[in-house]
């Protein structure tokens, strides 16, 4: 569904249909430890861009939005794991290393992808 920044995100969900004033996103409902979900918080949110530059099935992202300085704005923190392997994944826009070795070939892809940017 499209965010209020206008980037697609599957764990937004939005009702406006007769009367109802629903938005939410699904990745913070689920952490306990986050501040309140603001629709203004989807503008700094770059998991949208995490999930269009890798979409491995079993990424699994979880959001956490924290104060900074006294309360006075708001920190976006994403933490990356892979289900398969049980491992946190240090870049989320890469993935996991271990599912990339099982996969031939790949390491080429992502070589090209780094030559290409010198």
């Amino acid at each position: 569904m499209r965010t209020p920044a206008g980037k697609e995100c599957p764990h937004y969900y939005q009702d406006f249909h007769r009367g109802h004033s629903t938005q939410k996103c699904r990745l913070v409902k689920e952490n306990q430890e986050s501040l309140q979900w603001q629709p203004s918080d989807c503008f700094r949110c770059s998991i949208p861009d995490i999930l269009s530059a890798n979409a491995s099935p079993v990424l699994r992202l979880d959001l956490t939005i924290s104060p900074i300085f006294f309360g006075i704005g708001r920190r976006l923190e994403i933490t990356a794991y892979c289900d398969k392997h049980e491992v946190t994944i240090d870049d989320p826009y890469v993935g996991c290393s271990q599912c990339h070795a099982e996969r031939p070939g790949i390491e080429a892809f992502i070589r090209a992808l780094e030559d290409s940017d010198d």
